[in-house]
């Protein structure tokens, strides 16, 4: 007669994992990236930095994120809006409040700053078109000597490329004898014209 052995518990035997429940799996990783308009390879860095973790995984592996997961990335977009960095939003979203006041406070007063010097730079470019407008050139003036002065005013490369526009729409000709007095070549001069009234459509279409 033969031994049997004890009767399996049910379910036992079944290794496979159990189905997530349903409010675990309400968003995937590309539908919660066309929510707040973010890529997949962001949502998979704040995965890697811990900044927002899935709640869960299907049984194939793929990232499943919960109601809860989607506030907090609305939290995390929000702060971003506010310029604040990647690396203080876990004070802002974990921590108490002291902390998170902190960083909010230190942001405003840096938001403040940067509005002081950008009506700086405004005014200071307000002031040399409407010099060049005139004819009115510093003399002994290269490029070389004008790129300092801007990047001493605090603009970056987008900021003169931005000045150009401005300059060949309010003033093409004096643009373009501007350009010329600074000593670059004339095929560099129709250049810079040209990529400046492109931009300058691009814009034009982009706008609602």
């Amino acid at each position: 007669m033969t031994k049997k052995g004890p009767t399996p518990a049910p379910g036992a035997a079944a290794k496979t994992a159990a189905p997530l429940p349903e409010r675990l799996s309400a968003y995937t990783i590309s539908r919660l990236g066309r929510l707040f308009g973010l890529s997949r390879s962001t949502l998979l860095y704040y995965d890697r930095i811990g900044l927002l973790k899935p709640t869960g995984r299907t049984r194939a592996g793929y990232r499943c994120y919960a109601e809860k997961d989607r506030h907090r990335l609305e939290r995390i977009c929000g702060f971003r809006r506010a310029g604040i960095a990647l690396a203080e939003i876990p004070a802002l979203i974990d921590s108490d409040e002291k902390p998170a006041a902190a960083i909010l406070e230190r942001r405003f007063h840096e938001i403040g700053e940067e509005i002081i010097a950008l009506k700086t730079q405004q005014t200071l470019l307000s002031r040399m078109l409407k010099g060049m407008a005139a004819g009115n050139f510093p003399p002994a003036l290269d490029k070389a000597m004008w790129v300092a002065m801007l990047r001493a005013a605090g603009m970056d490369d987008r900021a003169m490329e931005r000045w150009h526009i401005e300059f060949e729409a309010r003033a093409p000709e004096a643009h373009g004898n501007f350009l010329s007095s600074l000593g670059i070549p004339e095929t560099e001069v129709q250049e810079i014209r040209k990529g400046s009234r492109q931009e300058a459509e691009k814009e034009a279409l982009r706008r609602p």
